[in-house]
């Protein structure tokens, strides 16, 4: 006889009870083969004298990840319903009251207790909150898969002292839904936040990691990632280090452009030859991100980038490597290196490249090469310049061989994954508001594309025990973002009623976020800027019977791309006409039109929004940008991001859980659909994303995906294609080889 303990109470084991309960679950998956499974729980209760409640939950749990194959996917949700109960009856436990119950007395008693911060409770009225309350459908809680639930529970819930949930799922997206939706017009407030709650609970769309998991909560900011210029000066380097590692401690991942640092053996207040270079202060900024760690959660994630033609080239794509001298390396950064296209011709021609010091160039010449690009393909201001300085015989030059640094750059990549491939010429063309600014670089994960520039000390003066500092604020860009569910969105046909309410989402976080450093509060204004992208792609082409390998993919991720781009578009101008264009609107390709004839948009919607534009303004300066989306897309059960899926068939382990993961929506019809992302043409990628680049204002996450005996011939023709093809960035090259720790900062 077994004896079940629940809580206080003893009882029996009652088999009948438990069957009633399995078959009232199971029915509700009739394809799968049941019976093994529930002989084995059968089996593992009766063998034991007595078993705690929870024991049980936790063997239905636990075999029904067991059963999880290609063949029979659908056991994650089976796993997923019995966690979901048990995660329901622990919630009850910790807070003493019914799970999906007042919701009004939950957010007073998580705002009394500390776990949330009083914005929400503020902003609503009591019967505000209890009417949002009756907004939530606790049976979108089935939506999930065990991963995503077990994702969502683990890393973003509301958790008490214990780190144990304290708050269920429906709850955190309402939540977040009240957050954002706090500061509108209250004549239409409660129908915002209806939209922004079923945009979120039916997994139409995720926010980014930060705004999921602190929206609403006592400590954290809203955004995923920041972009840093470091001025040439020693205050410059040591402000922008405190500046970085403020941002880390909040949680966010931060890119960082270092090509204005002079250059090894470089003067410094005219004596000669004494400076270090960049990599003493690549290996600064390490020390950053490994000692000042993300809210106690992971350490920090910073990159660097560096032009192609700065004399310290050669010690920045060895920064990552696993051999030489220890005193060189920064194996904690990720770095990105910045290409102009004169830089790729030559690779392509075998032709010489000279590199020079940013310095010396500013002190002698009175400009800076960095500020410089290629107004049209094949001619412009940057290589007018480039060539001035070649042939100025004042100038200090080396002189390589332009073919020996890409084998440098793939050498890195093919034994760490990075550096990131920047094309600043077609990123710099491409910048719809180059009326301000222009882009040095890239973020953490490679699709923020906007305005940068240095933040300086001006001047530091006393008054009497005060010491005052004023700065002239650059531009210190932060990447506010949130990505459709193609999987799911397109297939609902949702997404003229969803990405009206995700831009208004992600327009909020610019006002309401809180964010520390304060030229990233001031830049954060100016532009407006957000990114709105996208993940499940590889799942939609699989639901919808599309080869990833085919023409008839790269047409649909035109038409697609094309489609959310009006959307967004649209939206953005909607909001300007409500609440006014960004601030630098007036001068931007927005407003003068620039931005769809590049495009060649011609149809009469097209033309019609050009106009409206023109007339009401954007709201957004930057506005769509593919982040990365590896956790949240997990959550969304979808592919990630734009990137093929990574195996059928795969094991996730982290510390709280192991189970079995099959690619999402796996089915008899959508297996002939799934090809590993290392099986797979990378052509196919490139040619995927050059037809959507051209609907994108920012960037791509863009992955190559390459087995480790890939010839040098073959990667430099994938890297050719993406910089002919106008594609602005590549992100990792996956080597079959190399373990790469995933961002999840940006994951949106």
């Amino acid at each position: 006889m077994t004896i079940v303990i629940d809580g206080h109470e003893q009882s029996e084991f009652n088999p009948e009870r438990l069957g009633k309960y399995l078959n009232d679950v199971l029915d509700n998956f009739p394809d799968l083969p049941t019976e093994r499974y529930k002989e084995r729980i059968f089996r593992s209760v009766q063998a034991r004298g007595e078993i705690k409640a929870e024991n049980i939950t936790e063997l239905l749990i636990s075999n029904a990840v067991d059963e999880i194959t290609k063949e029979q996917p659908d056991w994650t949700f089976v796993a997923a319903h019995f966690y979901s109960k048990q995660l329901r009856k622990d919630v009850e436990t910790r807070r003493k009251a019914k799970a999906y119950g007042n919701f009004f007395d939950l957010t007073k008693e998580l705002t009394d207790t500390g776990y949330y911060n009083d914005k929400v409770l503020k902003s609503y009225s009591h019967k505000e909150l209890r009417e949002a309350g009756k907004m939530i459908e606790p049976q979108r809680d089935e939506l999930f898969t065990y991963v995503g639930l077990m994702t969502l529970s683990t890393r973003y819930l509301a958790k008490n002292e214990n780190k144990k949930p304290i708050e269920l799922p429906q709850e955190r997206f309402l939540t977040i839904a009240l957050f954002l939706m706090s500061e509108e017009e209250t004549s239409h407030r409660m129908e915002l936040v209806k939209q922004a709650y079923w945009s979120l609970s039916n997994l139409y769309m995720t926010v980014a990691t930060p705004t999921l998991a602190n929206a609403g909560k006592t400590h954290g900011q809203l955004s995923s990632c920041f972009v840093d210029t470091v001025d040439d000066s020693l205050r410059g380097i040591y402000d922008s280090n405190t500046d970085i590692a403020t941002l880390s401690k909040s949680g966010g991942g931060i890119g960082v452009y270092l090509g204005k640092i002079r250059s090894l053996n470089s003067d410094i207040r005219g004596f000669k030859g004494v400076s270090s270079g960049i990599v003493p202060w690549a290996r600064q900024l390490n020390n950053t991100a490994v000692s000042v760690d993300q809210l106690g959660s992971r350490q920090g994630s910073v990159a660097i980038y560096l032009d192609v033609w700065h004399k310290d080239v050669h010690d920045f794509l060895d920064l990552k490597l696993n051999n030489g001298d220890e005193r060189l390396r920064t194996h904690d950064l990720f770095t990105g290196v910045n290409l102009p296209d004169l830089f790729m011709e030559k690779v392509r021609d075998r032709g010489e490249w000279y590199l020079f010091d940013p310095h010396e160039v500013r002190d002698k010449k009175g400009w800076a090469l960095e500020d410089y690009y290629d107004e049209e393909k094949g001619q412009g201001s940057f290589r007018d310049k480039y060539w001035e300085l070649v042939d100025d015989p004042d100038i200090n030059k080396d002189k390589v061989e332009a073919i020996d640094i890409m084998k440098r750059i793939m050498k890195s990549q093919l034994e760490t994954g990075v550096p990131y491939m920047f094309y600043r010429d077609s990123v710099n063309r491409d910048n719809p508001n180059k009326h301000k600014g222009i882009i040095y670089c890239s973020n953490l994960c490679t699709e923020i594309m906007q305005n940068l520039s240095a933040t300086t000390v001006k001047e530091e003066t006393t008054d009497g025990d005060e010491i005052i500092i004023r700065k002239e604020a650059g531009d210190f860009v932060t990447c506010n973002l949130s990505s459709i569910n193609l999987a799911r969105a397109v297939t609902d046909d949702v997404l003229e009623e969803l990405i009206p309410i995700q831009v208004r989402m992600l327009d909020n976080v610019i006002d309401l976020n809180n964010i520390e450093v304060k030229q990233a509060e001031l830049t954060n204004m100016k532009y407006r800027a957000v990114g709105l992208g996208t993940f499940g792609w590889h799942t939609l082409l699989a639901v919808s019977g599309i080869n990833y390998e085919s023409e008839k993919a790269v047409e649909y991720a035109d038409k697609l791309y094309e489609e959310i781009s009006y959307l967004t578009i649209n939206a953005s101008k909607d909001l300007a006409k409500e609440k006014g264009a960004y601030p630098y609107f007036e001068g931007s390709d927005w407003h003068t039109g620039a931005y769809f004839d590049r495009r060649d948009y011609e149809d009469d919607k097209w033309k019609t929004l050009k106009q409206e534009v023109a007339e009401y303004g954007v709201r957004n300066g930057y506005q769509m940008a593919v982040a990365p989306n590896g956790s949240t897309s997990i959550i969304g059960n979808a592919s990630a991001s734009i990137d093929p899926i990574y195996k059928l068939v795969y094991v996730e382990e982290k510390k709280d859980f192991r189970t079995t993961v099959t690619a999402p929506e796996l089915t008899p019809k959508t297996f002939w659909y799934y090809k590993a992302a290392h099986d797979i043409d990378q052509s196919w990628t490139l040619k995927q994303n050059a037809v959507r680049q051209k609907h994108i204002d920012q960037s791509q996450s863009c992955n190559l995906y390459v087995r480790n005996d890939i010839k040098a011939k073959d990667l430099l023709a994938l890297h050719m294609q993406a910089w002919e093809s106008k594609i602005k960035t590549t992100y990792y090259v996956r080597s079959t080889s190399v373990t790469i720790d995933e961002c999840e900062v940006c994951s949106s």
